[in-house]
């Protein structure tokens, strides 16, 4: 079963009455754009289950569009590295025993016999229960572009398709950030190790913060957005506004000054300072506040702790996460904005950046 929504698409209207033209763009012709944008990212994700077994099979893309020679060899070596990173994620303990990815076409548009559509790719993988404490699934919701240009007979060829979220790449995503030489340490935090398993680090609860609050607030926000705030997706990425939402849901109070001061941290309704959506400013505020201690492992992050990733190694930190779960094993899984995630695990994030640099916190 195929789900599809085509909202109003965006096209000439000369266009709107000929289909039988090359290059004409009706509802029909952007609903097989959906079609095969939908088997394209159901294959990545069929590539990361046990068994390669998934509940729905994506709708094969019909007659009217293909697939580019170009694109077609990039997927398919795009799905060997994803199933070497099932490998990865193997070794680390996780795996996936099934899957469903669904596609909406949120616009399009067409100009002289080329086409750009906006989809939004909503994913839910099932956890395999092999420690016994895994969380029941994980989840995203992806924005991609994907370009089409039409061909003789009144076909089409699908020839390429980018991710438009910042972030880490969604766990079926086949292509990470290749990692580059590191110009010197970080002066913000400390590394944290990413072996398993990790040295006991219980969390205090006398802290007078309320970390069940911090997670619910997260997972009830994680594919929404809290009307209250600002997004920032286009503005450089929202996973630290995000982040700090979820401190201020579980008793983080706001220290108001200059915007420019990473020592102060708040948000109005015209404005915010730097800390509360930069990803290093919030990480030296939080430090030179004394709300948070660095962690020596990621593994020892418990329910409101944060995790922070460089993606290359360049000494500036990319990207902003908050675990919301715990397994009883001692997995933390994390939830986050940009690319919009529900509880992944930190093994899974590794498995897809194994030489990324992390830094974890206490909350």
């Amino acid at each position: 079963m195929l789900a599809v929504a085509v909202p109003a698409v965006l096209v000439p209207a000369s266009t709107a009455n000929a289909a039988a033209r090359p290059g004409a763009v009706d509802k029909a012709t952007v609903a097989s754009f959906g079609r095969a944008a939908d088997a394209v990212l159901t294959g990545r994700t069929a590539a990361l289950l046990d068994a390669r077994k998934t509940p729905r099979i994506a709708t094969q893309p019909d007659r009217k569009v293909r697939l580019s020679a170009g694109v077609a060899k990039a997927e398919k070596a795009g799905v060997s590295t994803l199933e070497a990173r099932k490998k990865r994620l193997a070794a680390l303990g996780e795996a996936y025993t099934g899957a469903d990815t669904r596609v909406t076409v949120d616009g399009t548009r067409s100009l002289g016999g080329r086409a750009v559509v906006q989809i939004t790719e909503t994913t839910t993988l099932t956890y395999k229960k092999i420690r016994g404490d895994e969380p029941g699934t994980t989840g995203f919701k992806a924005r991609h572009e994907v370009r089409f240009a039409a061909r003789a007979g009144g076909t089409w060829e699908l020839t390429g398709i980018t991710s438009k979220d910042a972030g880490p790449v969604a766990i079926n995503a086949p292509t990470v950030r290749k990692a580059v030489a590191t110009a010197g340490p970080t002066p913000s935090a400390p590394r944290a190790s990413t072996s398993w398993p990790a040295r006991s680090a219980p969390k205090r609860t006398t802290s007078g913060y309320n970390y069940a609050a911090m997670a619910a607030y997260t997972e009830k926000y994680w594919r929404s957005y809290n009307p209250a705030y600002r997004k920032f997706n286009d503005a450089g990425g929202d996973c630290t506004n995000f982040l700090s939402q979820a401190l201020k849901a579980g008793g983080w109070k706001p220290e108001t000054g200059s915007a420019a001061d990473y020592r102060k941290w708040w948000y109005s309704s015209s404005n915010q300072s730097d800390s509360w959506v930069g990803v290093n400013e919030w990480s030296w505020y939080a430090l030179n506040s004394k709300r948070v201690t660095s962690l020596s492992n990621v593994y020892q992050m418990d329910v409101g702790d944060v995790m922070q990733m460089d993606f290359d190694g360049d000494g500036s930190k990319d990207h902003s996460m908050m675990t919301t779960y715990r397994s009883r094993n001692g997995v933390p899984y994390l939830t986050y904005h940009s690319t919009n995630t529900y509880r992944k695990s930190v093994a899974s994030i590794i498995a897809s950046y194994p030489t990324a640099v992390y830094y974890a916190y206490r909350t």
